[in-house]
């Protein structure tokens, strides 16, 4: 009996509890295991922790003081007269604020070329943007969502265009304009030429960007859609158009910037009643000695309106950032 209540002790003890040797070894090994396991954080994952910083902001509000002193010079220069521009530069204006004047201005505003200028810019920019928008978010919804023959090797098409230099296709368009003729009315030399060169190339990009974006909507939504009765262009206005506001807003600017900045389309294909801003300050630098009073006043006037039409349009980004595409 004594025999067999000590066997069983020391059997009982090693099944059916945990010695406190075998349990200190567990809990050092559970502990160098949670050490090792935590993931050590690189030395760039803790240069992006530290970016949130006091310091870091304040470094970076000094970096973008320093990106902006050229616009602000250009605009201090534009409202000085020539001769003072000459004489001496722009931070000289601390010292004597009274050289700032708007005659600049004024003189510019007055000469019609480059008012007609300004104008032909808006009605290049504004339908080439729309244009490239409408056509590209309609072709980017069936790339990603609609069945067709030849669907994908067309969309394979369209990313090999990507990399056509526009350079590639300016003498072939330009014989091309040359030939079409509507009762006296050229292609070449037109604002609408200018238009269509501009949609041409941009579209490429545009629908790759797009189908991109669209393809990431969850299809339930769709078929959701289509259940409740919807047709595809209802699909499209009431679901993909807003859930893809971001993207196409982003678009819009970025090819409403591309535009409004363009020059070498406009030397090209634009004369000089369709000349936009760009080309009739390119043509003003021929006599840069003596023009900084037009100069100045001009190229801040063509900065001014692409910079307001982002700011315009930033909230989209923020948008599309904090929202997602699904609510």
């Amino acid at each position: 009996m004594s025999t067999a209540g000590t066997a069983d002790g020391p059997a009982g003890g090693g099944t059916g509890g945990t010695s406190p040797t075998a349990a200190g070894a567990e809990d050092k090994a559970s502990g160098a295991n949670g050490a090792s396991g935590a993931p050590r954080r690189g030395i760039g994952a803790r240069i992006v922790g530290r970016l949130g910083g006091g310091a870091a902001q304040a470094l970076l509000a000094v970096v973008a003081l320093f990106w902006l002193v050229p616009t602000f010079g250009l605009l201090m220069a534009s409202l000085r007269s020539n001769e003072d521009n000459n004489a001496s530069g722009w931070w000289k204006v601390f010292g004597a604020p009274s050289q700032l004047t708007f005659d600049s201005y004024s003189r510019l505003l007055d000469k019609p070329d480059f008012v007609d200028s300004f104008w032909n810019t808006v009605l290049i920019t504004v339908p080439a943007t729309v244009l490239v928008v409408a056509i590209a978010s309609l072709a980017a919804y069936a790339f990603a969502w609609l069945e067709f023959p030849g669907r994908d090797w067309l969309f394979l098409l369209v990313v090999a265009l990507l990399v056509v230099p526009v350079q590639v296709a300016l003498i072939p368009v330009a014989k091309l304009y040359g030939k079409i003729d509507f009762g006296g009315f050229t292609m070449f030399g037109s604002v609408t030429g200018v238009v269509l060169f501009h949609v041409a190339f941009g579209l490429p990009f545009a629908i790759f960007l797009l189908r991109n974006f669209f393809a990431a909507i969850p299809r339930d939504l769709l078929e959701a859609a289509r259940m409740d009765g919807g047709s595809e262009w209802t699909i499209f206005r009431r679901v993909i158009f807003p859930l893809g506001g971001p993207a196409i807003a982003s678009l819009g600017i970025f090819q409403f910037l591309w535009v409004w900045n363009d020059l070498l389309v406009a030397l090209v294909f634009a004369d000089t009643g369709s000349q936009p801003m760009t080309k009739w300050l390119q043509s003003q630098m021929r006599q840069f000695t003596g023009n900084i009073d037009i100069l100045a006043p001009g190229a801040f006037l063509s900065l001014i309106v692409p910079l307001a039409v982002f700011f315009a349009f930033q909230r989209y980004f923020v948008q599309g950032v904090l929202a997602g595409s699904v609510k």
